[in-house]
């Protein structure tokens, strides 16, 4: 989805197939491109995006209508500008969503001229592994916490004797949003876990030792991103992030297993 003009050939540091040091003018205008190129791909996930956008909502009614409660009814619009304000909720996310790859293409393009190549092959496969976790958690969130954290939202108000006989349709939209959202972002931790442990900046026997004060940065991580319950969403949230660590665990222990065998 992103254009770039082809650099002319330039000096490459001996051995490293790196591209030599450039002015500091060419590295703005690289930059200018890589934002360019992402600012494009995410225009053009926005227009895939705006057809689908009545389907979209209709798969964040699906929870409430799975709960055995219909949403046609439950959700209403009181203003006049209502629908349009969550069209442009929909639209926006899920062009984001969808112009994810080309963004980080763009950023990618940016980046690698001053890697190194085993830190562009690490790059590229944190970039892939980083689109699959993200429509991961998305996906979990979704099919496992939407429902049950919305549900258990609506039994506070019965416990608090507030009536609602109506939600407001921006105000559910925009809370399922913000909690698939928080899903997919907390799910790009083990990209950068791997990540710092393939190039060796921590260690597995680190990890290991420093466990229970992940796992409560993790629990609080889960609070701050999650909707305002810190209670179900958070233990929702955190129990596959800890999942996660302690799989992270094992890989930067396999890599360290790798190096190892290649240095002897």
């Amino acid at each position: 989805m992103v254009f770039f003009r082809r650099e002319p050939a330039q000096a490459l540091r001996p051995g490293s197939g790196q591209v030599g040091d450039k002015p500091f003018v060419e590295h703005l205008e690289d930059l200018r491109r890589a934002v360019i190129g992402a600012a494009v791909s995410l225009g053009m996930g926005l227009l895939v995006a705006i057809p689908l956008a009545p389907s979209i909502i209709t798969l964040l009614k699906l929870p409430l209508a799975n709960a055995k409660i219909d949403p046609d009814e439950f959700l209403k619009v009181i203003r006049v500008g209502d629908g349009f304000a969550v069209a442009m909720q929909v639209v926006f996310w899920s062009g984001l969503l969808i112009s994810l790859p080309g963004i980080l293409l763009s950023v990618a393009r940016f980046i690698y001229p001053g890697l190194t190549p085993k830190e562009r092959r690490v790059v590229t496969h944190c970039l892939i592994a980083s689109i699959f976790l993200f429509v991961l958690g998305v996906a979990i969130g979704y099919l496992t916490t939407v429902e049950l954290t919305v549900l258990w939202m609506l039994r506070v108000n019965d416990w608090l004797g507030i009536r609602y006989d109506f939600i407001e349709l921006a105000d559910y939209c925009g809370f399922v949003l913000r909690l698939l959202l928080a899903f997919g972002l907390v799910f790009e931790m083990p990209i950068v876990v791997i990540g710092l442990g393939a190039v060796g900046l921590i260690h597995s026997k680190a990890m290991r030792a420093k466990r229970r004060h992940v796992i409560v940065g993790l629990m609080a991580l889960a609070m701050v991103l999650g909707p305002p319950d810190p209670g179900f969403s958070m233990m929702m949230m955190s129990i596959p992030l800890i999942l996660l660590y302690e799989g992270c665990i094992w890989i930067v222990w396999g890599m360290e297993r790798k190096q190892k065998t290649e240095a002897e």
